[in-house]
């Protein structure tokens, strides 16, 4: 089956997306709320049975006024004109957007729920809550999880989507005329 036959209708390409942004943007923002009312700025939590674990993995509350690693931190009011122009800029491709594969949509979804939810940290409290450390890895929320991973399965997608393509024009060159 081709992936134009597996894709979703209209109807269902939309609902994955919006669907999914909304999962993205309520757990995050849940998580959010219950780090800034469970765990003081700059303190950390870690159930009492995992303790061992507490160099490695941890709840660590910060607040992030840059972008990933720390970054440019101070930078909040172009962040907020920045990540309302990605916002826009998504819901513009997803509008533009073939029929593809239920894949594409929800990691469009992802995105966009990441966007929005780092960009209403930004608009209600000047900064992002941060709160899942791993290791030395920076720290990171709900929201960053999702736009990465959905920027991986995006780049997965689209290698997937050339490989095919190019065999297909290997195949559609070896046939006789």
């Amino acid at each position: 089956m081709s992936e134009e036959t597996n894709a979703p209708s209209r109807g269902g390409r939309f609902l994955t997306f919006f669907l999914t942004a909304f999962i993205v943007v309520a757990l995050d923002q849940w998580t959010k709320r219950w780090v800034i009312q469970n765990i003081p700025l700059q303190g950390q939590w870690l159930p009492e049975a995992w303790i061992g674990l507490a160099p490695y993995a941890r709840l660590l509350h910060i607040q992030n006024r840059g972008v990933s690693f720390g970054m440019f931190q101070g930078g909040n009011a172009f962040f907020i004109v920045f990540t309302s122009v990605v916002v826009l800029g998504i819901l513009y491709y997803v509008s533009r957007m073939e029929r593809s594969s239920a894949w594409m949509w929800l990691a469009a979804g992802m995105y966009l729920g990441g966007a929005v939810g780092n960009l209403i940290d930004r608009l209600t409290l000047g900064a992002v809550t941060d709160f899942i450390s791993v290791g030395k890895f920076y720290i990171f929320n709900i929201a960053d999880a999702s736009i990465n991973v959905s920027v991986a399965l995006l780049l997965i997608l689209s290698w997937l989507h050339e490989r095919k393509s190019a065999k297909a024009k290997d195949e559609a060159h070896e046939r006789p005329n």
